[in-house]
């Protein structure tokens, strides 16, 4: 599992490489042209292609200098363009001056009229012109370019980061270079994940570039990017001699009249999910749809209040719960004051962990003191606007500060908060953060949120601490999303077709061969 870092850290990790590791930023800057090469390398028969590589004056446009060499020396006709003059200084002055040396053909754009003709004569662009330091506006002929580049490449491999991204904060600084491909180095760059920016970088593909491991954990990175890898060490290989007990009781408290896909949703996630035993805990009135509907779930039928759970069931709920290992409430559930009240009775008593999602977040924010002396863990889900409403915080901002608005809420409330969204958000009490790299637009859709709910519950259930369930759900359920929207599009991309290709999903992430 990589790491996510802002510039500041990247620099201190850079630093930390030359000091505590022994080695050299010119070695640093070697290996990562070389792993951009060899992205090249992988993508085409690059001995065919004609490349130009785009050149700011800092250590970018040195990555970009190098980059150029190894293009050369393979045979491959090469030019660099220089963005921003010659004055070079440090690793950048030294790959200067060895292209100079070979007589790699070097031109300085000083003006970009009719360049576009130029740019049009390449087959790949590489951009090495801002790299990670950029903060203001883009200017100038480094503007006139980038807008030139978009236009025009036919392909674009950005170095480190696209130019012009701010790369903590995911803003476009007047301008962007829109890639194809970026390789970023050692770890990747928060603002990728955010938007707009994460709409520019392409494929990111991390390039180690020989930072030793200890390094990296001596800087105590927080931001963690979810990988299948991660996946695999979260969830236990099952025993061969176990039982359905072994693997989690899970009670549901989900669905109202006109709400049943929601339960439903939930609770067969959480079956496909792994969870040994489901309870959906329904109003009376409603469980023979849903026994009908969900053959391997147990339903729990309470007391019902025009279509809801009524409050005289609360007593029965928390019976259930204590039976169980972990409690999902809030898919479907309804927005009444009986539900209120079941949901303080459930976070307030219950000793096992509790997914809080959907309808269950609507009365949080109504009554903040719901999460008052809980002393179970809990999992919080909400999308933006349900976070919104909780924090009393305008929806604008919370998308603009995903990262700092997250780590506020978990702090203060002290559970584990994943903030719905493409590249959602989990953070932990201890201020940890996983940011998922599944998903598409195909899953904002009605009931992608209840399976996520499912999956995630189904894992608390199963004894995976809190932050991992929900890391790891995250993944799993964008991972499915994924495999849908190749098997069924984007557009027509339904919350049960997700729910469909969970076993696709955990088959190909725990690397088993489905039969």
């Amino acid at each position: 599992m990589f790491k996510a870092c802002y510039a500041t850290e990247m620099r201190a990790l850079d630093r930390a490489a030359s000091d505590f590791g022994m080695i050299p930023s010119i070695v640093l800057m070697e290996n990562a042209a070389l792993a951009c090469v060899s992205e090249l390398v992988k993508d085409f028969d690059i001995k065919k292609q004609r490349v130009a590589v785009f050149c700011g004056k800092g250590n970018n446009g040195g990555d970009g200098l190098a980059i150029a060499r190894h293009l050369y020396n393979m045979g491959v006709k090469v030019n660099i363009y220089l963005v921003s003059g010659n004055d070079f200084s440090g690793d950048a002055k030294t790959n200067y001056d060895i292209v100079n040396a070979m007589n790699i053909p070097v031109d300085t754009i000083t003006d970009t009229e009719d360049f576009e003709y130029v740019i049009r004569s390449y087959d790949v662009v590489v951009d090495a012109i801002l790299g990670t330091g950029i903060k203001g506006t883009v200017y100038g002929t480094s503007f006139d370019v980038i807008r030139l580049i978009n236009e025009n490449a036919r392909y674009i491999l950005s170095v480190d980061v696209p130019s012009g991204i701010d790369s903590d904060s995911g803003k476009i600084c007047g301008i962007c270079v829109n890639a194809d491909k970026t390789v970023t180095f050692a770890s990747y760059k928060i603002g990728m994940f955010m938007y707009p920016a994460a709409d520019f970088v392409g494929e990111v593909v991390v390039a180690p570039i020989s930072i030793p491991d200890t390094v990296i954990k001596s800087q105590n990175l927080q931001i963690n990017v979810t990988d299948s890898e991660f996946a695999r060490s979260v969830i236990s290989k099952r025993d061969n001699n176990s039982h359905k007990g072994d693997y989690g009781k899970l009670l549901i408290i989900a669905g109202s009249r006109g709400m049943t896909g929601a339960a439903y949703l939930a609770s067969q996630a959480a079956l496909k999910s792994g969870a040994g035993l489901v309870t959906l805990a329904c109003p009376e009135s409603l469980n023979s749809i849903l026994e009908e509907k969900t053959t391997e779930v147990m339903t729990l039928p309470v007391r019902d209040n025009d279509g809801c759970i009524a409050y005289e069931a609360a007593s029965q709920l928390l019976e259930q719960a204590e039976k169980s290992d972990a409690v999902l409430i809030g898919p479907g559930l309804g927005r009444t004051d009986d539900i209120l009240e079941i949901v303080k009775t459930i976070l307030r008593n219950s000793n096992v962990p509790v997914v809080v999602d959907a309808d269950a977040l609507y009365a949080v924010a109504q009554d903040r003191e719901l999460i008052e002396n809980c002393a179970c863990d809990l999992i919080f889900t909400p999308h933006t606007m349900e976070l919104s409403r909780i924090m009393e915080l305008d929806v604008d901002y919370i998308e603009e500060n995903r990262i700092q608005v997250s780590r506020e809420f978990a702090e203060e409330i002290g559970a584990v908060l994943l903030l719905k969204g493409h590249h959602s958000i989990v953070t932990a009490p201890s201020l940890e953060q996983y940011i998922n790299s599944t998903g598409n637009p195909g899953m904002a859709s009605g009931g992608s949120g209840d399976v996520l709910a499912g999956i995630i519950a189904a894992l608390a259930a199963r004894g995976i601490n809190a932050e991992f369930a929900a890391a790891v759900g995250a993944y799993i359920h964008g991972y499915a999303g994924d495999i849908a929207s190749k098997i069924y599009g984007q557009e027509s991309l339904s919350a049960n077709d997700i729910l469909e290709c969970l076993p696709q999903a955990f088959c190909r992430i725990l690397q088993v061969d489905k039969q």
